[in-house]
């Protein structure tokens, strides 16, 4: 066994002394005892007493056990569950408090068997998770658990983690859980599993937590080609940032005005979305998963798009003449909106057609009167008592609806004068004899001529 005996006299506070053992490799359970011995006459403790367990050369961490009083010589177990094929050390360390006094250290064994009043940590899983999830390590032990031990997840440059319940089996086994809450990159590193007893202390094996980011593509989809109800988008999401691998990839797509959005699952790099409302825009963004609870990651960055306008539904319904004039005629329609439209951009034309001179006329007017609830155009300009053929035609830049054809006959009006050239007088003894020819525009049926 190796000795250390450290007299604190004459010391200031802080120095610090060191008994180092050989490297062990351990195959099975074994068990370290040591004798301590913590004393001065002054009653004020002379330093304190820690010790290490460190693990293949790497860093010292915490001290997993240290007193700083023992009166009379103590006895204490190291439980050091490091298996084979890492290789540990153990460190004791005197830190000098300034106070007069003696801190020893005697018969320090390694015993091939299990400690007595310690339990034994079985191995230690690592456990992986994504950010924002909690870590629970599951630390099984071997051995007798006391109402006074003090258990806790030991953390390597990591934060410690607390107890957050026990599970006895039988008087030889018991499982502690520990939460590593709402882990993120700051919390993966090395843990190991940790139990204070009256008699000693129980070290497991460190194992490491992995915190893994869930991803998120750099750059947002790509427009491959564009309907009135569809949208062929490439996904674009090779480039991540985070963790994979990729086990589920989405599309989510929201209109850019409202609250209407649908997330749909894709299992290639291009996608058709389907059933999307004409002349809209929609924003586009895909959602990536990794394995495990909380994998998927937000949104990446959105594409912005928009359908283009489809045919109109059809042609306007419901024309009727509101009011007939000698030279014009008010139609009315039933209103509609772009459920019909079927586009944000259209116009609506008053075509209507009429004989006159002979020769028939064709005209159209761009009617501005659409969104009222009551819609109305009057044609001007028209001639009395002549048959006009009216529709109405709606036109977005997809394509043309007409309505039914109305046809309506402008009212008489007041005839035009007789041409004055053409008033012949014949004389004979009693009367005199007129003619002439019709006035130019009759404007309706004649019905009288007064002299």
């Amino acid at each position: 066994g190796s000795f250390m005996l450290v007299n604190t006299s004459g010391r200031f506070a802080g120095q610090k002394a060191h008994l180092l053992l050989p490297h062990l490799k351990e195959n099975d359970t074994h068990c370290i005892d040591f004798h301590y011995y913590v004393s001065s006459k002054s009653g004020s403790s002379p330093g304190t007493l820690n010790v290490y367990v460190k693990v293949n050369d790497g860093p010292i961490g915490n001290p997993v056990w240290n007193t700083s009083t023992a009166g009379t010589w103590n006895r204490a177990e190291l439980a050091i569950s490091t298996f084979w094929p890492n290789f540990y050390q153990v460190v004791f360390e005197v830190v000098t408090s300034g106070h007069p006094g003696y801190v020893a250290i005697d018969e320090v064994k390694v015993l091939g068997h299990p400690c007595t009043k310690t339990p034994h940590f079985l191995r230690l899983q690592s456990v992986e998770v994504n950010a924002g999830q909690f870590a629970t390590f599951q630390c099984t032990a071997n051995g007798k658990l006391s109402p006074s031990d003090r258990l806790w997840l030991q953390g390597i440059y990591v934060r410690d983690a607390p107890l957050k319940n026990i599970k006895v089996f039988n008087v030889r086994r018991f499982v502690a859980l520990f939460n590593v809450v709402n882990a993120t990159k700051r919390d993966a590193g090395n843990y190991r599993c940790m139990i204070r007893t009256e008699g000693g202390v129980g070290v497991s094996n460190y194992a490491e937590l992995i915190v893994k980011e869930p991803p998120v593509p750099i750059a947002p989809p790509q427009l491959s080609s564009v309907g009135a109800t569809y949208l062929w988008i490439q996904l674009n999401a090779n480039s991540i940032n985070g963790d994979g691998p990729i086990i589920q990839r989405e599309v989510e797509y929201r209109t850019s005005s409202g609250s209407w959005y649908d997330i749909q699952p894709v299992d290639s790099t291009s996608y058709k979305i389907g059933h999307l409302d004409p002349d809209t825009e929609y924003e586009i963004s895909v959602l990536l998963t990794r394995p495990g609870e909380g994998g998927t990651g937000s949104p990446g960055p959105a594409l912005k798009t928009r359908t283009k306008c489809a045919d109109p539904m059809r042609g306007p319904r419901k024309l009727e003449v509101v009011e007939i004039k000698s030279r014009q005629i008010t139609i009315c329609w039933e209103p509609f909106g772009y459920n019909v439209t079927r586009c944000h951009r259209y116009n609506l034309t008053v075509h209507y057609r009429y004989q006159a001179g002979g020769q028939e006329q064709v005209r159209e007017e761009v009617s501005w009167d659409t969104e009222s609830s009551h819609p109305q155009h009057t044609i001007t300009n028209l001639s009395p008592y002549t048959n006009v053929s009216i529709k109405l035609v709606l036109m977005n830049p997809e394509g043309r609806k007409e309505s039914q054809e109305l046809v309506v006959q402008t009212d008489e009006d007041v005839p035009s004068a007789v041409p004055l050239e053409s008033i012949q007088g014949s004389t004979f003894e009693e009367k005199i004899f007129l003619q002439w020819r019709e006035p130019a525009q009759t404007y309706g049926v004649i019905t009288l001529y007064e002299v």
